[in-house]
């Protein structure tokens, strides 16, 4: 493929506000896990997440479809309906989930703009920020 037909991919990628707490939730889950290893695992979760975020500028759909994007409640219907809106208005039509480890980022993300909006472990029923 000739040089002038390459199309790089530099998507901008962002944390919505509440992004650092859904991270501090995370810690204090670590920390009564095991206050001990905390620190460490935290660290590595924060190596990924870095990580994660050069991928996601590079391929903003590398993430899998969003899975709670088929609610099975009235109240998750509700909570999508929000997470949803959330996005169109953010000009972020599509939603999806990146894997890291044994938790769950969720994101917005249209062609050129990322924003992670919470983060999760895959044995919580929600996200934090949209209980």
């Amino acid at each position: 493929m000739p040089k002038s037909e390459i199309r790089r991919v530099s998507a901008q990628v962002g944390a919505a506000p509440n992004f650092a707490d859904c991270l501090l939730a995370v810690h204090a889950f670590m920390v009564e896990q095991n206050a001990a290893s905390a620190p460490a695992r935290l660290a590595q979760l924060k190596r990924d997440l870095r990580e994660m975020k050069t991928l996601l500028a590079w391929s903003p759909a590398s993430g899998r479809p969003a899975r709670f994007l088929k609610p099975n409640s009235a109240q998750s219907a509700l909570r999508l309906a929000a997470v949803q809106q959330l996005a169109r208005t953010a000009d972020l039509p599509h939603l999806r989930e990146f894997v890291i480890g044994s938790h769950l980022v969720l994101y917005a993300h249209s062609d050129t703009e990322v924003v992670l909006l919470s983060l999760k472990h895959h044995r919580q029923l929600s996200y934090t920020a949209f209980q």
